[in-house]
């Protein structure tokens, strides 16, 4: 399996990014984009191989997360979306399929409001869009949170890559206001998206299945696929999945069908 990697420059951001499997003729790349605290590894070292049997995949690291390193910026998806575009145009991409995990999925909601024309599906896994999504008590447990509330598959994975001092503490600190100062779209703004849009979500996160149904609902054309799983298990997140695959291989056919449509 063919794989390159490099990064791309974004007014002095250089985002890591990575290509697996080779190009297949009809259809766009698959971008993936990791979650909070996460790296490429550790979100979807484990369901690359599956999808790049069929696909060519382009997985990045967002600002701060593993081979990209943090600014004095502050990390959003807006942001991240420039930063996409970047490697996008570096790789003379044109058109992508998307699908963004936890606070990645923000990420791709607003790639997919903000360039239409570049991203073709989209798959947006267990995130919310609205901050009424989860109850107060995430906020305040948020507010209060320190990098000790850090899996430890982050913080070794981070400390892996980066080992200078300080480098794990500005990343859980980038990714905690991240969700602090999310803003959420109105449900008007969902109703312009215009990619083919799969809502995954499993039946025990933080977000209940109704919010899912709700989200879904909001987009115009959405699916809706509730898998029986955690935060992440059923993408191979090593966190999540605790090297239990078995619903990741589940869930795979079900994501690689409606890209197909």
């Amino acid at each position: 399996m063919t794989f390159t990697h490099g990064y791309a420059d974004n007014n002095g951001l250089r985002m890591y990014y990575e290509v697996h499997g080779r190009e297949v003729p009809g259809q766009p790349p698959l971008l993936l984009i990791p979650g909070g605290g996460s790296t490429i590894d550790t979100n979807f070292a484990e369901l690359i191989p599956l999808l790049a049997e069929q696909r060519q995949v382009i997985a990045v690291e967002e600002e701060g997360h593993g081979r990209t390193q943090p600014t004095s910026r502050p990390l959003t998806a807006e942001n991240s979306a420039g930063d996409i575009l970047a490697v996008l145009d570096q790789l003379d991409v044109k058109t992508v399929d998307v699908l963004g995990f936890s606070a990645g999925g923000h990420t791709a909601v607003a790639l997919a409001l903000g360039n239409p024309a570049v991203v073709r599906s989209l798959i947006i896994a267990s995130t919310f869009v609205s901050r009424d999504a989860v109850p107060d008590e995430f906020w305040a447990s948020m507010a209060r949170a320190t990098v000790d509330d850090m899996p430890d598959t982050y913080k070794d994975a981070d400390r892996l890559l980066n080992p200078e001092p300080g480098h794990l503490e500005r990343l859980f600190e980038l990714d905690r206001q991240r969700i602090l100062d999310f803003p959420g779209w109105s449900d008007k703004e969902l109703g312009t998206i215009t990619a083919s849009t799969l809502v995954v979500s499993g039946d025990r996160e933080i977000v209940t299945p109704d919010y899912a149904a709700r989200m879904a609902g909001l987009i115009p054309g959405a699916r809706l696929l509730i898998v029986p799983g955690g935060h992440g298990d059923y993408l191979g997140e090593e966190a999540a999945s605790g090297g239990d695959l078995r619903m990741m291989h589940a869930t795979v056919p079900f994501l690689l069908r409606v890209l197909g449509e």
